[in-house]
């Protein structure tokens, strides 16, 4: 069942008349590091229930990295990634899917359970962070 939305961009247009163009994306920038601050507390939760099996020394965890919101292609974006002297981010990508030896790595799929398991909380925060700051 799909849900149609009529009157957002006037409602944004409408919105971004009375507060001005700084205003809006002072909130939109808000909103987006409150939804960033959701996502990567369940993204550690799931990446660190996942055990050890041993051999983690917890960089996977200790590299995950939010950007600064910015524009990309006319839309304002953040982004979490993994930096660091570590090096994790050629590696999540193998946790994540597994490898034809290790096809089944402990922490498979956690990055999607994430993502899963913070949508509504995500959507929450912004709306909560949207609402205070107008």
């Amino acid at each position: 069942m799909s849900v149609r939305i009529e009157g957002i961009h006037e409602l944004l247009n409408d919105l971004e008349q009375r507060l001005g163009q700084k205003r809006m994306q002072q909130v939109s920038d808000t909103a987006l590091k409150a939804g960033a601050d959701v996502f990567v507390k369940e993204l550690i939760y799931q990446i660190e229930s996942a055990g050890d099996k041993g051999y983690a020394k917890g960089y996977t965890v200790d590299e995950v990295t939010v950007t600064e919101p910015f524009d990309e292609g006319g839309v304002r974006t953040i982004k979490v990634h993994w930096r660091g002297p570590h090096n994790r981010y050629r590696l999540i990508h193998l946790n994540e899917y597994g490898t034809v030896h290790n096809p089944n790595p402990p922490r498979k799929g956690r990055i999607a359970k994430a993502l899963k398991n913070a949508e509504s909380a995500y959507r929450e925060a912004i709306a909560k962070a949207v609402r205070e700051g107008i």
